[in-house]
């Protein structure tokens, strides 16, 4: 039974934060361990970056110049590790970028989401890359493995679905009774026809957890920067506290509403195999961590807040004097899943269908096109969303002080108020209303 590791962009942003996970993984080597590596740093940011310049008619000077900026930075990197050293992987790095060039031409005149996929994926083949060689360079024996050999996935781009059987299988005999660490991507999939696939943004603990479910493992531990999952983001709450342990249910919960410690798919693979989830800081290994398994009893011990910004608000009207009934109601999600997107918040009336929806322009913006030919829209942007878990009496209320709600929803465990974003503090204060 191994252990699944998942380190994210932050914990291999450079040739430090390379060299300080080192010995994480050494101390880890007496037991069998698959270790899951995200893209450096930003790099996602600049791959998609580079993806828009490459699809610009007038963009070819832009490319190449953000091109050869990525570039340089994965050979810095390289050469602040390896310095001169024969085993440094130059050359395979290399030649990854000379594939990600070709495939940027190759598929500019392909669907958006086909072509983010046969390009962002390079992130986390690169990065494996140098951090295979880097183990291997000190002595710890590593095998790097592609991803989009083992996840078997339909062709679903930016949010492809899992093929369990297949990747159950291939992962079983490609990855069981490895005596050397195994190391590999995470996010990233493939079709049976060896098109690239990506999971989903942040998917890399999606694949954490579908390499530990398809090898039985004993745990999973994702590496952050933090030293566990807290009840709100302590950069925007002065007095956010952290979450010792939960429930895969609340964590899911907590991920679904919109918290950015756990990937929303992650929780459902462990838990049906009871396989305890871990999340600890890099930079403080020894830190009490927080553990996400079976257990509920502490899951409504502390409120958690959690906010989704740059939201909009749309206001669906049928055209004639008639009902908001099920028929359009179904046509208008039906609408909102071929996009590809998801309501964080929805509300209803008998004569209008209101969602809360992230602004992802390039999904967002054909949906309104096509509701626009079929009912009247009404749109505000620039919003922000709190949702609260297990709000005290009251708690809502002093947290809404002095802000207008355009929208709100509450049932027994989650309350959410919808917000112009220009009312919001910087930073906010979760109240004691007990």
């Amino acid at each position: 039974m191994p252990t699944v590791f998942k380190f994210g962009g932050a914990s291999i942003k450079d040739a430090d934060a390379i060299r300080h996970l080192t010995p994480l993984i050494e101390n880890h080597t007496d037991q069998p361990l698959v270790v899951v590596v995200s893209a450096m740093g930003k790099t996602t940011n600049k791959l998609e970056a580079l993806l828009a310049a490459a699809r610009d008619e007038g963009g070819k000077e832009d490319y190449r110049k953000r091109f050869e900026a990525l570039q340089a930075e994965h050979r810095e990197t390289i050469k602040a590790l390896f310095g001169d050293a024969r085993d440094a992987p130059t050359e395979r790095v290399d030649a990854l970028f000379d594939e990600l060039d070709e495939r940027h031409h190759s598929h500019r005149s392909a669907g958006y989401a086909e072509h983010y996929d046969q390009t962002v994926c390079y992130g986390e083949l690169i990065s494996t890359t140098i951090v295979a060689a880097w183990l291997n360079h000190c002595d710890i024996a590593t095998n790097w493995h592609d991803a989009r050999e083992l996840v078997r996935t339909d062709a679903r781009h930016q949010a492809a679905n899992l093929d369990w059987a297949t990747t159950a299988e291939t992962v079983r005999e490609r990855l069981a009774d490895n005596e050397r660490v195994i190391l590999t991507q995470g996010f990233i999939g493939g079709t049976a026809d060896g098109a690239s696939t990506t999971l989903g943004r942040e998917g890399s603990d999606f694949s954490a957890a579908i390499f530990a479910h398809c090898l039985d493992a004993r745990e999973v531990v994702i590496w952050k920067d933090v030293p566990g999952l807290f009840n709100a983001d302590p950069r925007r709450f002065d007095n956010a506290v952290q979450l010792e342990r939960i429930s895969y249910g609340e964590a899911t919960e907590l991920a679904w509403h919109g918290a950015k410690v756990i990937h929303p798919k992650t929780l459902g693979p462990l838990q049906e195999k009871s396989i305890p989830l871990t999340v600890r800081s890099f930079e403080t290994p020894d830190a009490a961590p927080t553990v996400i398994d079976a257990e509920r009893r502490f899951d409504g011990d502390v409120p958690s807040c959690i906010l989704r910004e740059n939201q909009v608000w749309l206001e669906v009207r049928p055209r004639d004097v008639s009902f908001m009934d099920e028929p359009r109601q179904h046509d208008i999600l039906g609408r909102l899943v071929e996009a590809g997107l998801h309501a964080n918040l929805v509300d209803s009336g008998a004569m209008r269908f209101a969602l809360c929806l992230d602004d992802k322009p390039e999904r967002l913006g054909p949906m309104i096109e096509s509701l626009e030919r079929d009912y009247d829209v009404h749109r505000e942007d620039a919003l922000t969303l709190l949702t609260v878990r297990h709000p005290q009496p009251g708690m809502m209320d002093t947290l809404s002080e002095g802000r207008e709600a355009l929208a709100e929803r509450r049932n027994a465990t989650t309350a959410q108020r919808l917000f112009h974003s220009n009312d919001c503090p910087e930073t906010w204060h979760i109240p004691d209303t007990r």
